[in-house]
């Protein structure tokens, strides 16, 4: 007789339980982490310059994840022949938030930091839900350091803003900011398009300071392949996802939404292939604020792509084990 899933415990369907991500459990004690990978929510959203909510981003993001919670069997692909995060060998904890204190950008970023430092001592893979694109600040800091990043950003927006009425912290300053690090080898800037949140000078200093900056349009031209030929190779990636790189038919909950963006298999082909071509030593996904999309798509969107990149990612460092 087959044995069905509540017989030989709970079910723990989608609709029940904590949301954590994907319900990977919950760890609490930032100094006991054992884990491939921690996730770190960074709830913060005092960066944005029009519409606010991506603080809601994190929680949006989680309840999302737990449509892809695979229980025992991991995900199987068929195009790929491969099971990606089988239980057996899918170590992932879900820390919880970084404290936000409001108003108080700089110490909600000091905190976000924290949390990510505490990741990596622990030889984890950070992936943090943002949150506005300024938490991408912390986070790049944290890796002072560590080895040398090559940041990979996929963005409607350069975010390379020095300074503007005073504010260097916001979320439309974190590239520049990336772009200061000794320990930051170059940016890979992928998506850009239309009215963005740089002036011209800024796309200057971008490519001065050693940024590629590469449109959908341009993306589409010279294809995945021809993409990642530019990126250096073997290199370390420090991944950051803008919501707002996928086009708003298929990702509308985000604060400054911009058409002629990316569809997913897209994004997904390109993670897919950067995780073969080096390896991809932290990830922000940032910029869902779920109160602009009522059909939680855009979470989905997010909790998706989050699934899908730790899936590769894992699946090439247990091929490059052996």
């Amino acid at each position: 007789m087959t044995l069905h899933g509540y017989q030989h415990g709970r079910l723990n369907l989608p609709f029940v339980g904590i949301c954590t991500f994907g319900k990977f459990p919950y760890l609490a004690d930032w100094d006991a982490i054992d884990a491939d990978v921690a996730v770190l929510g960074a709830p913060f959203d005092l960066g944005t310059q029009w519409r606010s909510g991506a603080r809601m981003g994190p929680r949006a993001i989680r309840e999302a994840s737990t449509l892809f919670s695979f229980g025992h069997a991991g995900a199987y692909d068929f195009e790929d022949d491969v099971t990606y995060l089988p239980a057996e060998a899918t170590r992932i904890v879900d820390l919880g938030d970084a404290d936000i204190i409001h108003t108080d950008t700089i110490q909600s970023h000091a905190n976000i930091e924290f949390g990510v430092r505490k990741i990596l001592e622990a030889g984890a893979l950070p992936v943090v839900l943002g949150g506005d694109h300024s938490v991408n600040i912390p986070c790049i800091t944290a890796f002072d350091g560590q080895e040398p990043i090559h940041v990979v950003q996929i963005d409607a927006h350069l975010d390379f803003v020095d300074e503007r009425h005073g504010v260097r912290y916001g979320h439309g300053n974190p590239m520049r900011r990336a772009a200061e690090k000794s320990y930051v080898t170059g940016l890979s800037q992928i998506g850009i398009r239309n009215v963005s949140s740089t002036a011209r000078e800024g796309y200057e200093d971008a490519r001065r300071m050693g940024s590629d900056i590469q449109s959908v349009r341009h993306f589409r031209r010279i294809g995945v392949a021809g993409m990642l030929d530019r990126i250096p190779a073997n290199g370390r990636y420090y991944l950051t996802i803008d919501i707002d790189a996928f086009d708003p038919s298929i990702a509308p909950g985000t604060g400054t939404p911009s058409h002629g963006g990316f569809e997913y298999y897209e994004v997904l082909e390109f993670i897919d292939g950067l995780a073969k071509r080096g390896t991809i030593v932290g990830v922000d996904l940032v910029e869902v604020a779920p109160d602009y999309d009522p059909t939680g798509s855009t979470g989905i969107l997010a909790a998706q792509i989050l699934m899908n990149t730790l899936g590769r990612v894992l699946h090439q460092r247990s091929i490059a084990a052996g």
